[in-house]
């Protein structure tokens, strides 16, 4: 055997022994986000921008972790069935409204997975059954 051959045999099977020893939160995290990555370029990315930083006055950014934690259940209604009115995001008050996104709660579970952990915010993985009781509750 070259030792080319049992070098790459080594570096597979150590990569195979790295992906065993993740958790499951973690591999489910990572499934999340990369297909919210996805969802966010195809749904999202025209209005909020490449880098969540929204557009203006119009247009509100993605990346204020606090008003996405105390929002948490309310951001599947609003991804869902769109808003209206005002809502104030790092201290500015956007008033356009939002379009309603055909998007499934998976879609929604894996886009605000994306969103929550991207732009600067940490806040873990937000799974398809959080975003189905939230969407049970929309007002």
């Amino acid at each position: 055997m070259s030792w080319k051959l049992a070098g790459s045999l080594v570096v597979f099977v150590v990569t195979l022994l790295i992906a065993a020893c993740q958790s499951d939160e973690s591999l489910e995290f990572k499934r999340y986000y990369s297909s919210g990555a996805l969802v966010y370029q195809q749904h999202c990315q025209n209005c909020h921008g490449v880098n969540g930083e929204g557009l203006s006055a119009l247009i509100p950014p993605l990346s204020d972790s606090t008003y996405l934690r105390k929002n948490i259940t309310a951001l599947p209604c609003y991804i869902k069935n769109g808003l209206k009115g005002q809502i104030t995001i790092k201290g500015k008050t956007f008033e356009d409204a939002m379009p309603a996104n055909d998007l499934s709660p998976v879609e929604i579970a894996q886009v605000l997975t994306y969103v929550s952990n991207s732009f600067g915010n940490k806040l873990n993985t937000i799974d398809e059954q959080s975003v189905q009781k939230s969407l049970a509750n929309c007002k």
